[in-house]
């Protein structure tokens, strides 16, 4: 197991700062995950942990031991780590065997310790049964745990994934997150694990960090950036959020006052007096009203039939939000007015919102 620190780390690419003073900590043994837009730096991130690229300021260490800058550089050879990507990168013409203990030989261990190391990693991995089998011969996912199988049988303190399964297809794809799940917890080996599949990173890793423009926007259990965002990125970015402009009036005990569409409501948050964002996810609206509830005025924009429910895309009135969907039992047509119960939420800091692709509208259940 290896613990990862980055410090105050910078890679640029002409006029490009694909890496923007990034510094964190990734504990020995866990399962971190990188998540961002197109372009955010994260592969760039995981590059330079691989010692695949060389930071032009700043320090990286693994395990303890000073891996690049100031006058050093450890070529990826020498880091202790072993790399898992999209395209397999499997020797069609060796067996299964053959290519798990290909970097064995390379070590120099003997052919009992190649047999036994290749034994053991392919029942972590569950493909015992596969040893004489060559690529072309096994399915997306076995391919894939052939080249987790490969860099586990050498034990390596760290493991570096690379969008490892953006070539299976939906289904196999959720198996294999159970297998990644099971085979980590086994292993004990720090995993880092890069997707641009935000659900795939929220259902794998314990440490999940959203990256934009070069730099972290946080670093969090899946459950705490779902939950209370600490910018409207991640907001935005993380469960296809909404950030709706509200007027933060002061605390009200464990929660925030807030004004929104007219209406002072108490909404947990984390924000001084001023200028704020509500987030809103799917979970925090709702068609049926409560007792004591919140409640906000909507206009229904349109209308569809969608996995056995009506969806709505409801403007609220005054918020200056985009379009919200919500799910209704029955239809609502497009132009008549609904009133949705506010049931939760996460109040944030008034920043300046950086423009994105696209942000889907979110359902609510």
């Amino acid at each position: 197991m290896a613990e990862i620190v980055f410090q105050s780390v910078t890679r640029n690419f002409a006029a490009t700062t694909a890496v923007d003073g990034v510094s964190f900590t990734v504990p020995a043994g866990a399962f971190f995950a990188l998540v961002g837009p197109s372009g955010c730096g994260k592969t760039t991130v995981l590059r330079l942990i691989a010692g695949l690229e060389r930071p032009d300021a700043g320090t990286i260490a693994l395990g303890g031991r000073a891996v690049a800058g100031a006058g050093r550089f450890v070529e990826p050879a020498q880091r202790d780590l072993g790399m898992v990507f999209q395209s397999y990168a499997l020797w069609p013409h060796m067996t299964v065997a053959g290519n798990i203990a290909f970097g064995l030989g390379l070590r120099g261990l003997s052919k009992a310790e190649q047999r036994a190391r290749t034994h053991e990693a392919l029942t972590l991995v569950g493909l015992e049964g596969h040893a004489d089998r060559r690529p072309h011969e096994l399915s997306g996912g076995q391919r894939q745990r052939v080249a987790l199988a490969r860099s586990l049988a050498m034990r390596p303190a760290l493991i570096l994934l690379d969008e490892p399964l953006a070539n299976l297809d939906a289904h196999l794809r959720q198996a294999m997150l159970a297998e990644f799940r099971r085979i980590h917890r086994q292993a004990g080996t720090t995993f880092v694990f890069v997707t641009h599949d935000q659900n795939e990173a929220m259902a794998l890793a314990g440490l999940v960090a959203v990256m934009d423009r070069g730099r972290m926007q946080q670093i969090a259990p899946p459950q705490e950036l779902f939950s209370r965002p600490a910018s409207a990125m991640v907001a935005r970015f993380v469960g296809q959020g909404r950030t709706v402009p509200v007027e933060v009036l002061g605390a009200d005990g464990a929660r925030l006052r807030v004004r929104l569409m007219g209406r002072d409501l108490a909404v947990p948050g984390s924000a001084p007096a001023g200028p704020g964002w509500l987030c809103l996810r799917a979970r925090d609206l709702t068609l049926e009203l409560a007792p004591g509830q919140p409640r906000l005025a909507g206009r229904v924009a349109d209308l569809r039939f969608e996995g056995g429910d009506y969806m709505l895309s409801v403007d609220l009135e005054g918020a200056g939000a985009d379009l919200i969907e919500v799910r209704s039992a029955a239809p609502v047509e497009p132009g008549a007015e609904v009133t949705l119960a506010l049931s939760g939420g996460w109040v944030l800091p008034r920043e300046a919102l950086a423009p994105m692709a696209l942000q889907p509208a979110f359902e609510v259940a």
